[in-house]
């Protein structure tokens, strides 16, 4: 049976845990393929919030296997924090798995990535100092620590002793810090591998068997293609393949297993840390969008940089993914503005242009240029039926389809698992029940 991938097609924090966790109600499993804990996907119950770092969304479903794949980058401490924090809430954890290929972050890597901002000063790309993009870094260049490491204490002895050799001459040397101690970590995450033994499997065999035994398989992305390391606004970005190519290296199948590209995108724009970000908002309607949206961080709480939809990098991220159905969140959000913009191209000095640029990424002169809607400016939040919205809403949303040539399957227009419009109900029940 042909699986389904749900992907962010912006810079993050577009709702894909409530969609995954909506989704997840008729998947046999669902797998997490790429990034670290550095990002958060959170799920309204009622009045329970439960936001996850590492383990895929899924797991508030007791029957659904949740893996987390080959291509993410794992710390064991807040790892174990999390399952630790969803049974105290009293969801099952039983069947959460953990790659055995996947790689470590170690507590270096954390600490690399906090001296590595603090060097670089006003050009940051403002991290969430979690130790990710060392952690790849590692990963690249050979000489990282993977989850099977762990469970050979000769062998973990014998990396992390060169590891933290050669880290302390950067930490040391380069960034005038104090050492780290071997002892010390060797015993932490010793501990670390008692704890999660019991998890680790060889996640791709795991995975084909379930395809071939015709089980519904769900991959869940991290971040979003605007933070992609190949496509992203480069240098701004994470240090893994957001995009649905991620799926097969970081999940170990072929291209020949996947169907439904399902992206999701926010009825506006938001983005956490710096970068370009071509349709910002400077004053009232972005206290407005962030207060109503509460646009803070899911990992630091820092509050988001808002602004109106770009239409240009979606589209773009559409290309990219592949995706060949649209899910729109948070439409409540824009209920209170009279005027609702969106970016249809962008203006570089006196040129327009009508693509995304590949030099975006360190070029802040790209403004958008944008077509003006009249907002609806009622509550949408208790509808559940597309013909009841507002006819302004609904011509917002047509000008999205019409713009991306992608139809939109479903309407987010609220945190809750059940706030939802789905539009394409007969494709809905076909695939998802």
């Amino acid at each position: 049976m042909p699986s389904n991938v749900i992907v962010g097609l912006q810079w993050g924090d577009e709702g894909k845990g409530k969609i995954t966790d909506l989704l997840s109600k008729n998947s046999d499993y669902v797998i997490r393929y790429q990034g670290g804990n550095n990002s958060g996907h959170s799920i309204h119950i009622n009045d329970r919030h439960f936001v996850l770092h590492s383990i895929p969304s899924g797991i508030i479903y007791s029957y659904v296997n949740c893996i987390i794949g080959p291509g993410v980058v794992i710390d064991p401490k807040y790892l174990i924090k999390e399952i630790k924090n969803l049974e105290f809430f009293g969801i099952k954890t039983d069947k959460i798995y953990i790659s055995n290929i996947a790689h470590v972050i170690m507590p270096y890597h954390r600490l690399l990535d906090k001296y590595q901002e603090e060097y670089l000063g006003k050009m940051s790309i403002g991290t969430t100092h979690c130790g990710i993009g060392p952690a790849y870094a590692d990963k690249i260049g050979r000489i990282g620590i993977r989850i099977i490491d762990l469970m050979d204490k000769n062998l973990f002895r014998i990396k992390l002793k060169k590891n933290i050799c050669f880290k302390n001459k950067i930490i040391t040397k380069i960034y005038k810090k104090d050492p780290i101690s071997f002892e010390d970590i060797y015993e932490e995450y010793i501990e670390y591998a008692k704890i999660i033994h019991h998890r680790i499997i060889d996640a791709v065999y795991k995975i084909h068997d379930a395809f071939y035994k015709g089980k519904k398989i769900l991959f869940e992305g991290a971040q979003a293609t605007l933070l992609d390391i190949n496509y992203g606004t480069y240098p701004y970005v994470t240090t893994s393949s957001c995009s649905t190519g991620g799926v097969c290296t970081g999940s170990g199948i072929p291209p020949v297993f996947l169907k439904n590209f399902i992206g999701i995108a926010k009825a506006y724009c938001t983005r956490v840390g710096n970068g370009p970000f071509p349709t910002e908002i400077k004053g009232d309607e972005n206290d407005i969008i962030r207060d109503e949206g509460d646009e803070y961080g899911s990992t630091t709480n820092r509050p988001r940089r808002c602004g109106w939809l770009d239409l240009v990098s979606l589209k773009y991220s559409c290309m990219i993914n592949g995706i060949n159905h649209l899910i729109i969140t948070k439409l409540d959000v824009l209920s209170k503005l009279k005027v609702i913009k969106v970016c249809t191209k962008y203006q570089y000095i006196e040129k327009i242009i009508k693509y995304f640029p590949s030099n975006i990424g360190v070029n802040d002169d790209i403004k958008g240029v944008y077509i003006e809607f009249p907002g609806w400016e009622k509550k949408i939040s208790h509808i559940r039926d597309y013909n009841n919205l507002p006819d302004n809403c609904k011509k917002y949303i047509k000008f999205i389809e019409y713009y991306l040539n992608v139809k939109i399957l479903l309407i987010s227009v609220g945190p809750d698992r059940t706030q939802n419009i789905i539009i394409n109900k007969h494709f809905f029940e076909k695939i998802f029940s």
